[in-house]
């Protein structure tokens, strides 16, 4: 295994312990105590996978973030005790692609390393077109009509896997697996917090709905009703 993964955490005895473990696993590990020092070792280094905490020294969690993704596209999983829905939403707006909370159970945390590393963009195709919507994965950006659309990365990922999917009923737990890769369990009405932003954008200017729900299972991406 030659995969790299950066770790940016401020407590010592954490970062220590994961440095361990992840080096026992075969990865290859990087660390850094501050965002600022983080953000130059992936740029040095380009690691396979970053773990971030939010609560950091002169440059906090969410602005690293920020920063990571015009750095390069790996995936980041951020590690903190900030634990409340709106936490969670802020981090993966902030382009989180996973969210532990701290404490954690280090077997689970290696299971979303791996599921994270798995990943893959190989298969995204450019333009993925349902009705008048198009997702252009170039850009990043839906496109209703003549109406350009930006989205944060988790309502493109949530788009992504609805327009690869038409007609197709996506149960709950389906879709965290799929953009989350794990179920919020109690906090599931992150969920619909998402689908909420996805509708407003797409239909801000009067246009049909294009996801529905279906009560009691999930959602739908289907042709407007009459």
């Amino acid at each position: 295994m030659d995969e790299r993964i950066l770790i940016i955490e401020d407590d010592e005895e954490i970062l220590r312990v994961l440095k361990r473990v992840l080096s026992y696993e075969g990865y290859i590990v990087d660390t850094a105590l501050t965002g600022k020092a983080g953000l130059t070792l992936a740029d040095q280094q380009r690691p396979d996978l970053v773990i971030l905490d939010w609560m950091l020294p002169n440059m906090d969690g969410l602005e690293v973030c920020r920063q990571l993704q015009k750095i390069g596209n790996q995936p980041i999983m951020m590690l903190t005790a900030k634990d409340t829905t709106q936490d969670r939403v802020e981090g993966l707006d902030a382009g989180a692609d996973d969210y532990v909370v701290k404490p954690f159970e280090i077997e689970e945390l290696l299971a979303r390393i791996r599921a994270l590393l798995r990943r893959t963009a190989a298969d995204r195709v450019k333009v993925l077109e349902f009705d008048d919507l198009k997702l252009d994965s170039s850009s990043h950006k839906a496109i209703r009509g003549d109406r350009v659309i930006d989205l944060t990365k988790k309502e493109y990922d949530l788009l992504d896997l609805f327009l690869r999917h038409p007609r197709q009923v996506m149960p709950r737990e389906v879709i965290f697996d799929r953009v989350w890769d794990y179920d919020f369990g109690g906090e599931s009405n992150v969920l619909d917090v998402y689908i909420r932003y996805l509708r407003q954008k797409l239909e801000s200017e009067g246009e049909s709905r294009l996801i529905y729900t279906v009560r009691g299972v999930g959602y739908v991406m289907r042709e407007p009703q009459e």
